[in-house]
């Protein structure tokens, strides 16, 4: 499948640097097509590994429902975003990848990707780590988004700034 190259190519990250924004980053907004085709974006906290996404999720909901009709997603997070008022501009980086989606259903996966999960966001607690999963791990879903393309872009600022250095 092709994808659109970015237009201001100057300003494109390498990959190296895409992931790093997506291995570093808490969270971004995951767009999937929704109810009436409609798109729906929703916020969520994820990990990066090996050029997939991980992300847990309820059982069911309007997320739930969009993937199952159609696995085509996109990924987008924010690294930076600095206005700066009297340049009419903002210094930003940031990463959109694009993929397809689906409900992992080995349970060795959603394990693996439970616990990258957990260890991302509360670092150093194994032994609560374990104690969530052994409550939570069966009443949740763990959602694998496989990257087929990504890009990433920065202000031109920043590019240029990094070059001076």
């Amino acid at each position: 499948m092709e994808f659109r190259k970015m237009r201001r190519f100057r300003q494109e990250l390498s990959k190296t640097e895409c992931e790093t924004i997506l291995t570093n980053a808490t969270s971004g907004t995951l767009a999937l097509l929704g109810d009436n085709g409609y798109p729906y974006a929703v916020p969520l906290s994820h990990v990066y590994v090996n050029g997939r996404l991980y992300f847990h999720s309820a059982v069911t909901g309007h997320k739930i429902d969009a993937i199952m009709k159609c696995d085509k997603a996109s990924f987008c997070v924010i690294a930076a975003d600095d206005v700066q008022p009297s340049k009419f501009t903002t210094y930003f980086k940031s990463v959109i990848a694009f993929g397809r989606i689906r409900i992992a259903d080995v349970e060795e996966e959603r394990l693996y990707a439970a616990t990258l999960l957990g260890e991302k966001f509360n670092p150093g607690d194994r032994e609560g780590l374990q104690k969530e999963l052994d409550r939570f791990l069966s009443h949740m879903l763990v959602l694998r988004m496989d990257i087929e393309y990504m890009s990433g872009k920065e202000a031109i600022e920043l590019k240029n700034k990094r070059r001076d250095l």
